[in-house]
C-alpha cells in the first residue's frame, strides 16, 4: 500500500536524524543521496543552542543509562522494566482506537512548546523548504509545531511501535510516515494517522547492499551465502528449482565448501553490540566459545565494537588470552571505527562479506532482507521484543542458543543447512528496496519496484 496523497517533487530533501544509539542514523545513512548538505544531527549540529543541546544530552545519556541498568541485577532490572512500560506497545488485536496520547507524547509536546525544542533548527531549514524526513519523531513533531513550510516525513525503525511516534491529533497533522513493514501501517491507522498520510516503503537499507533496483548486489551476496551456509546440500536439494527460477543464470553450479579442520573458514560471522555497548560481554563469551574453531580456521569471526573504544582493547585483550593472537587481522577481527560516519560506511563493506550476523533485534532485523540469517541476542526493552517477533515470523532469524555453547551448536546449524533457508526466507519475506522506494516518493523517479504486500 502506498499513499496516494499528492506532494510536490524535489531532488533532494532535508534528512534529519539523532544521536542515541545507532538506530536513527543507520536510517538516515541509508538515504544520504536525499540529504541536501549533508545528513542533519538534530542533537548535534553546527550553531545548535546550548539549551537545546543541554535537553538532548540529558536524554541521550539517560537513554543510555536505561540500556546498560538491564543487565544489573535485581533493582537494575526492576528499574529498567518499570521505565519500559511507559514505552510499552500496547497489544494489537483486538482492533480498537489508540488515538488517545500517552503520557510520553503530551510530555515531549509540553517540551518542545515550553523549552523551544527544535525551533532553531526549524527555524534554520524553513529558508529553503525542501521536504524533511526525519528518522526520529521528535524533529517530525517540531517541524509541526513551529510551522515548517515543507512537507514532513516521519521513517519507522522499529518492526511495531508506541503511541509516542504519532502527535497529540493525527487525523490533523501534516506528518507522513514510512512504514518499515505492515504491522507500522496497520499500527498508525489505529494510532488515528489517516491512511493517506502512510507509506509502505520497508525499511531504508544501504543502496551499495542492494544494488540497483535489480539488486545485483543483494543477489550476488546471497548466492555465495547459500553456497557457504549449506555445506551438505539439504536446503539446495529441496529448493533447486526455486532458486533457479528466481535467480536465473546468477544461481550458479555449487562450489566446494571447506569441511571442519580443514584451515579454511567455511563462513563469516558477524557480531555487532548495541550503541550503549550493553550486550559486549555477550561477545566476549562467543569469542571465548568459539576460540578453538577460529585456532583451527572454521570460521571467520567479526567483533564490531563500533566506535566504542574500551570495547574493542576489551575484546583484543581477550582475545590475546585466548593465545589466538596470531588470528588477528585474519579469521578473527575485532572491528573498530574513529566516529560514526566511517562505522555506518565501513560496517556496510563488512557486511558484503558476511554470511551470519548476530545482534540484538534491533533495527537491524530488517537487514535480514539482504538475505542475511539472524542470530537474535535477548531483546531488550518492548520494542526490542516485537522486532524479534517480527523476524521469526518472515523467517529470517531465531534465537541464541546458550552462547557458552556456540562451538557446537552454532556449527550444527550450518551443517543442517537451516543458515541458508534463513538466509533466503529473510530475502523472499522481508522488504529489500525500502531506500529507493522513499526515494520514489520524494523525488518521484520510479524505480519500477514490486509492490510491497501488506503483511501483518
Amino acid at each position: 500500500m502506498v499513499s496516494s496523497t499528492r506532494i510536490v517533487k524535489s531532488r533532494q530533501a532535508w534528512v534529519v536524524s539523532v544521536n542515541m544509539g545507532y538506530g536513527h542514523e543507520r536510517a538516515a545513512y541509508a538515504l544520504r543521496d536525499l540529504a541536501r548538505g549533508g545528513i542533519i544531527t538534530a542533537n548535534n549540529y553546527q550553531g545548535i543552542p546550548s539549551a537545546d543541546r543541554e535537553l538532548w544530552n540529558e536524554s541521550r545519556s539517560f537513554y543510555e543509562k536505561i540500556s546498560r541498568m538491564n543487565s544489573l541485577p535485581f533493582v537494575g532490572r526492576y528499574l529498567f522494566e518499570f521505565y519500559d512500560r511507559f514505552q510499552e506497545i500496547r497489544p494489537f488485536y483486538p482492533r480498537r482506537d489508540l488515538s488517545a496520547p500517552n503520557v510520553q507524547a503530551r510530555e515531549l509536546t509540553y517540551i518542545i512548546k515550553q523549552k523551544k525544542l527544535g525551533k532553531h533548527l526549524i527555524d534554520k531549514l524553513r529558508e529553503k523548504s525542501l521536504p524533511l524526513v526525519t528518522t526520529f519523531f521528535l524533529p517530525a513533531f517540531a517541524a509541526e509545531i513551529f510551522d515548517y513550510p515543507g512537507e514532513i516525513y516521519c521513517v519507522i525503525c522499529d518492526a511495531d511501535i508506541s503511541r509516542t511516534w504519532v502527535p497529540l491529533d493525527p487525523k490533523r497533522s501534516p506528518i507522513k510516515y514510512f512504514a518499515p513493514n505492515g504491522r507500522v501501517v496497520e499500527r498508525l491507522k489505529l494510532y488515528g494517522v489517516p491512511e493517506g498520510n502512510i507509506y509502505l516503503t520497508g525499511f531504508p537499507l544501504p543502496k551499495e547492499l542492494i544494488g540497483g533496483a535489480r539488486g545485483l548486489v543483494v543477489k550476488t551476496n546471497l548466492i555465495r551465502r547459500l553456497n557457504n551456509l549449506d555445506p551438505l546440500g539439504i536446503f539446495r536439494g529441496k529448493y533447486d528449482r526455486t532458486l533457479h527460477q528466481y535467480l536465473g543464470r546468477h544461481w550458479h553450479p555449487r562450489r566446494k565448501i571447506p569441511k571442519r579442520n580443514s584451515g579454511r573458514p567455511a563462513f563469516t560471522l558477524t557480531f555487532s553490540i548495541g550503541g550503549a555497548g550493553s550486550q559486549h560481554e555477550l561477545g566476549e563469551e562467543v569469542l571465548t566459545s568459539l576460540r578453538s574453531r577460529i585456532a583451527e580456521g572454521a570460521l571467520c569471526l567479526n567483533l564490531v565494537a563500533g566506535t566504542h573504544g574500551e570495547i574493542r582493547r576489551s575484546y583484543l585483550k581477550l582475545a590475546r588470552s585466548l593465545n589466538l593472537g596470531q588470528s588477528l587481522g585474519r579469521n578473527l577481527n575485532v572491528v573498530y571505527y574513529e566516529d560514526r560516519e566511517n562505522y555506518f560506511r565501513e560496517f556496510s563493506k563488512l557486511l558484503n562479506q558476511t554470511d551470519i550476523l548476530w545482534t540484538k533485534p534491533s533495527e537491524l532485523s530488517f537487514y535480514t532482507g539482504l538475505g542475511l540469517p539472524i542470530i537474535m541476542a535477548p531483546p531488550i526493552g518492548s520494542q526490542e521484543e516485537f522486532n524479534a517477533l517480527w523476524l521469526r515470523t518472515v523467517g529470517g532469524g531465531i534465537p541464541q542458543n546458550d552462547p557458552r555453547h556456540a562451538n557446537e551448536w552454532l556449527f550444527d546449524w550450518w551443517e543442517s543447512g537451516g543458515l541458508a533457508k534463513m538466509a533466503w526466507s529473510g530475502f523472499v519475506e522481508a522488504p529489500t528496496h525500502g531506500t529507493y522506494r522513499i526515494e520514489e516518493i520524494i523525488t518521484g523517479r520510479k524505480f519500477n519496484l514490486a509492490r510491497l504486500p501488506l503483511i501483518v
